[in-house]
C-alpha cells in the first residue's frame, strides 16, 4: 500500500483569507492522491512548532514564514511553498495575491464613484500592505487624484488601541472631503470606520471606505457594512498544493513566484455613493450601473437625462474621465468576467446576462479590451 505523504499546513485559521486558502488546498487534495495532513491551528503571526527540527514529514505549506524559518526549512531540505507575503521574497517558491492589482482594483472602484481625494491606511513593516498602497496610489494619480497615506504597526507595544485610533482620527480630520479611502485589509477598514464614527463623518458621503479580504463577518460587523476587494485565496491554496505535490515528487518548480489576481469588489454601504457634484451626471452613472447589463444604450440613456448628447459626453468626461459608452462597456465586461469566473454558464447565457445581443459580439469586445477570448480567460482563472 502506497505511503501517504506527510504534509504540514502552517496556515492561519483565525482569518477568512487563511480559511479560503485551506479550502483551495482541500480541493486539490480531494482531486488527487490524499495526504496525511498536520494542520497547525493558529493565528497569522506565531512561532512554528518547537518539534519542527525532529519532524520527518515530506512537505510544508506556510503562511507564517519568517527569514529564520525559511533558513531552517532550507537546511532541513523540506519541500516548502511559502504563502507569507509580509517579508517579501525569502528564497522559497512562493504564491501570493497580486497586491499591486488589489490596490488598482480598489482605486478603480473609488474612481468610478467620482472621488478626487483619496487616502490609504496600511500597516507598516508588511510587504503586502506596501504593495497594495503602491498600486492604489499609482492608479488614483493616473486618474488625476491625490492620495495621502497613514501607516502604523499591526500590533504596537508602545501605544494602546485608543492611542492608535486617535492617530487615525487626527489623520482623517485633516483629509480633504469627500475622500475615498482604501484600507489595506478588512481589519484596517474597521479601524477607519470606527474613526469616522468618532468624527461623525458621514459614510459614504464624506468618506467612502473599502477594505480587502471580504471577511463577511467582519465586514458585516462594521458600521456601515464594509465594501471589500476579494482576493482569489482559494486558487492560491489550490496552486500551492499543486506546486508542493510537484516538489515532493522531486520535480523542479515551474516558477519561483506566482501572483494571483483578485476576483472582484463586493460593494456594501461603505462605498455605495457617487461623489459627483452634478446631479444629472450622477443620475446617468447610477442608471449605467443598474441597467448596462440589460442592454442599455446611450440613446436610451438620453431619454432619462435631460441633456443633449454633446453636453452629456462633455460633462461625463469632466466628472468620470470616460464617455458614457465606455462606462457601459466597462460595466458589461466586469459582469462577463464575474460570470466566467464564478459560473459554468455557456457563452450564450453569459452574453444574455451581460446585455450583449449575441455571444459572437461579446467575444469580439472581450478580446479587444482584455487581450483574451472568454474561453482563455475562464481557463486562466479556473482553480
Amino acid at each position: 500500500m502506497k505511503r501517504r505523504r506527510q504534509v504540514m499546513l502552517m496556515v492561519e485559521t483565525s482569518l477568512a483569507y487563511g480559511r479560503s486558502v485551506l479550502r483551495g488546498i482541500s480541493q486539490y487534495v480531494v482531486a488527487h492522491q490524499p495526504w496525511s495532513i498536520y494542520l497547525d491551528l493558529r493565528e497569522l503571526i506565531v512561532e512554528p512548532p518547537a518539534w519542527l527540527d525532529r519532524w520527518q514529514g515530506d512537505g510544508v505549506i506556510s503562511r507564517t514564514t519568517t527569514p529564520e524559518l525559511a533558513q531552517r526549512l532550507r537546511q532541513l531540505q523540506i519541500p516548502t511553498v511559502d504563502l507569507t507575503d509580509i517579508h517579501g521574497d525569502l528564497g522559497l517558491p512562493h504564491i501570493w495575491s497580486d497586491h499591486l492589482a488589489v490596490g488598482r482594483m480598489a482605486a478603480e472602484h473609488l474612481l468610478e464613484r467620482g472621488f478626487r481625494n483619496f487616502a490609504y491606511c496600511g500597516f507598516s513593516g508588511h510587504d503586502w500592505s506596501m504593495k497594495r498602497g503602491l498600486g492604489f496610489r499609482e492608479t488614483v494619480e493616473q486618474g488625476r487624484g491625490t492620495c495621502q497615506v497613514l501607516e502604523s504597526p499591526w500590533e504596537s507595544r508602545e501605544h494602546s488601541w485608543e492611542e492608535q485610533q486617535q492617530a487615525i482620527v487626527k489623520w482623517l480630520r485633516a483629509l480633504p472631503k469627500p475622500v475615498g479611502i482604501m484600507a489595506c485589509n478588512d481589519l484596517r477598514g474597521q479601524h477607519v470606520l470606527d474613526a469616522c464614527r468618532r468624527l461623525e463623518l458621514a459614510v459614504p458621503e464624506q468618506a467612502a471606505v473599502i477594505g480587502v479580504d471580504n471577511d463577511e463577518y467582519l465586514c458585516g460587523l462594521c458600521d456601515p457594512p464594509l465594501s471589500s476587494v476579494v482576493p482569489h485565496a482559494e486558487r492560491i491554496g489550490y496552486e500551492a498544493a499543486a506546486l508542493l505535490d510537484r516538489l515532493m515528487q522531486g520535480q523542479s518548480p515551474p516558477f519561483h513566484e506566482l501572483l494571483v489576481e483578485p476576483r472582484q469588489v463586493v460593494t456594501r454601504q461603505s462605498t455605495d455613493v457617487l461623489a459627483i457634484d452634478d446631479p444629472q451626471i450622477a443620475a446617468a452613472v447610477k442608471l449605467i450601473r443598474e441597467r448596462s447589463c440589460e442592454g442599455l444604450t446611450v440613446a436610451q440613456l438620453l431619454h432619462h437625462v435631460p441633456l443633449s448628447r454633446s453636453v452629456l459626453e462633455r460633462r461625463f468626461r469632466k466628472f468620470v474621465q470616460c464617455s458614457p459608452q465606455e462606462m457601459i462597456r466597462a460595466v458589461q465586461l466586469k459582469r462577463v468576467q464575474q460570470l466566467l469566473t464564478e459560473t459554468d454558464l455557456a457563452l450564450e447565457r453569459i452574453a444574455e446576462l451581460a446585455g450583449y445581443p449575441h455571444p459572437e459580439y461579446m467575444s469580439v469586445v472581450f478580446k479587444r479590451e482584455l487581450g483574451l477570448t472568454p474561453g482563455q480567460f475562464r481557463r486562466q482563472t479556473a482553480t
